[in-house]
């Protein structure tokens, strides 16, 4: 049975710079809207507790992949679909191409967004772990300008974020790098249309023969993205022959030291911690099987 439709009010501003505005002299007063995908879950099920919103979808500033020699700008009203079929990410950045493709059906990946997704701030979300992995950038604008942090720090608990009152998610940048090796898996009770049980990005760059980066981290297993900094230390330096040699028990302690998974309607904690160190020990164990 359809619930009833709650009451909301939405505003489509002429330009980003009056929707800036907008936000900074009302702060929390409006809740932004770009693909509503997420947002019409719950609407439709009447838990919409928003009443204002404020539409992006027309500002072509927050629209468009742009790539230079040194890195590749994903605007935050990019879609899944944009994402998933852009050559530049499909060769350098497959595991954030390959979340795009496992999130939701094609009607759900030709209308949601990056920036959505990442505003959301729900721990299961499917890009956030490879953008982590990748160590991206997030930039985030303001009537007064824009700054700019690691992915990594944006998210800091459960629905929270370093998001000040008036800014809005402008984009992510990811850089260029050759000699990168990637690993993206999702876990959950189908490959695609289903909250991730556990999400799993890894990438390792190899410089001279060694690993010069590592980013390892899972999704679902804690209140935000969990980065396995521990384990990502203990590979740098290492040859892949190296770093496949560790220990099943070494790599399961590095990695188990950043999650802490819960019992919920999709899982238990013990099946999405078993699971998600699994995915760990595999990654390192055949790292000289990926292809760059």
């Amino acid at each position: 049975m359809r619930a009833v439709v709650p009451e909301f009010d939405i505003v489509t501003p002429d330009s980003l710079q009056e929707a800036l505005e907008m936000l900074a002299s009302k702060p929390d007063f409006y809740r932004p809207l770009a693909g509503g995908t997420d947002l019409m879950v719950v609407f439709n099920a009447g838990h919409q507790q928003y009443k204002n919103l404020l539409s992006l979808h027309n500002f072509k500033e927050l629209h468009g992949i742009n790539v230079t020699d040194d890195e590749v700008e994903i605007k935050a009203l990019s879609t899944y679909t944009d994402v998933r079929y852009h050559p530049v990410l499909q060769e350098e950045f497959p595991m954030l191409c390959q979340a795009a493709a496992e999130s939701g059906a094609g009607a759900i990946q030709n209308r949601g967004t990056i920036g959505g997704n990442i505003g959301n701030g729900s721990p299961a979300a499917d890009t956030p772990p490879a953008l982590a992995a990748y160590n991206a950038t997030i930039d985030l604008i303001s009537k007064d300008g824009v700054r700019s942090m690691p992915f990594r720090d944006f998210q800091t608990g459960y629905k929270q974020m370093e998001l000040k009152p008036g800014e809005l998610i402008q984009g992510v940048r990811l850089k260029r790098k050759e000699g990168r090796l990637h690993s993206y898996r999702k876990v959950g009770t189908r490959k695609a249309q289903a909250i991730s049980k556990v999400c799993f990005a890894g990438s390792v760059t190899v410089e001279n023969g060694k690993i010069a980066e590592a980013g390892i981290t899972l999704g679902a297993v804690a209140p935000v993205v969990a980065c396995c900094t521990k384990l990502e230390h203990k590979l740098i330096g290492k040859t892949l022959t190296e770093a496949a040699a560790l220990s099943d028990s070494e790599i399961r302690e590095l990695a188990g030291e950043s999650i802490s998974p819960i019992d919920d309607v999709r899982s238990t904690g013990e099946f999405r911690r078993k699971v998600a160190l699994n995915l760990a020990v595999d990654f390192v164990k055949n790292l000289e099987k990926l292809n760059v």
